[in-house]
């Protein structure tokens, strides 16, 4: 497995009017993270890439052209969200030959919340029909794994690398890394603490601050990799203020927002999410500090 660290955008996934792929316009992504912001992994099918709107084959057709556009620079992460385990195994199978590094799987995000047992057997089963590496991704409210969970999962399945903490309070993150082994990989999505996240131990982040800003995150990273928190607090200061602006119910479409700001081709949102309202859309152009077109 490609070691997963440091800045790993989880990318957008363009849409045109029709609200087909536009797979030019994430290979073009592709290229500009790894070739101009220097990130050091690229994520797919999350929930900033409106994973949960994609169809098996949609799926399969962009982490394989994510993997293409690689071309092993970066390790490329493939997201899975979906309702059930055997929804789950479909997805990991479709995609478990393609250059990916792991798969990034949420627990079920429908309304009914397993119990432990079964949210162990979630995992185990997947890791068992697909031989990829899985990373837990940690982000449903209502089927939110303790740490105490999390680790019990990563000590019982051999699959299961790691977590992708989600959860906004710090204090589960911290509690996360310090229960986990040395052998997993703790990933950060509290997009507004990654400093103290990166501090704490985090291995790196795949949150949707780092496509909405992908040059000053890995500069965040490497302030903190270097002990220039000076840096950090002030790249710090600049992302929250951001985050801010960007987070909400239509995040993936706010990201898009940013990027098309930046000149970055990002389509619209799939139906229902609503595009970016004007405030929104003046809110961002603010905080990236763009001129009034």
């Amino acid at each position: 497995m490609q070691r997963i660290h440091g800045i790993v955008p989880p990318i957008t996934t363009p849409f045109d009017e029709n609200e087909e792929i536009n797979e030019a316009a994430l290979r073009a992504e592709v290229r500009y993270l790894i070739e101009v912001a220097g990130v050091h992994g690229i994520a797919v099918g999350g929930s900033t890439g409106e994973g949960h709107t994609l169809s098996v084959d949609e799926l399969r057709r962009i982490v394989g052209a994510a993997a293409e556009e690689a071309q092993g620079r970066v390790p490329v992460v493939a997201g899975i969200i979906v309702d059930s385990t055997r929804q789950a195994v479909e997805k990991a199978k479709a995609i478990a030959d393609l250059e990916i590094a792991a798969l990034q799987i949420t627990p079920v995000h429908y309304l009914f919340r397993p119990d432990d047992t079964m949210m162990v057997h979630h995992f185990a089963t997947i890791a068992v029909q697909v031989s990829v590496p899985i990373i837990i991704y940690n982000v449903v409210p209502w089927s939110y794994c303790s740490p105490q969970l999390l680790t019990r999962i990563m000590d019982e399945v051999p699959g299961v690398v790691g977590v992708k903490q989600s959860a906004g309070d710090l204090k589960l993150m911290a509690d996360l890394l310090l229960m986990a082994h040395d052998r997993n990989i703790i990933m950060s999505a509290v997009d507004a603490l990654l400093y103290p996240s990166f501090c704490l131990g985090a291995h790196g982040a795949i949150a949707a601050i780092l496509t909405a800003a992908p040059e000053l995150c890995v500069q965040l990273w490497n302030a903190v990799q270097t002990g220039d928190h000076t840096t950090a607090l002030d790249l710090h200061g600049r992302l929250l203020h951001l985050w801010n602006v960007i987070s909400g119910d239509n995040l993936p479409a706010n990201v898009k927002t940013a990027l098309t700001l930046q000149g970055r081709e990002a389509g619209q949102p799939r139906s229902p999410m609503p595009v970016s309202s004007p405030d929104q859309v003046a809110a961002i152009r603010r905080e990236l500090a763009l001129p009034v077109a």
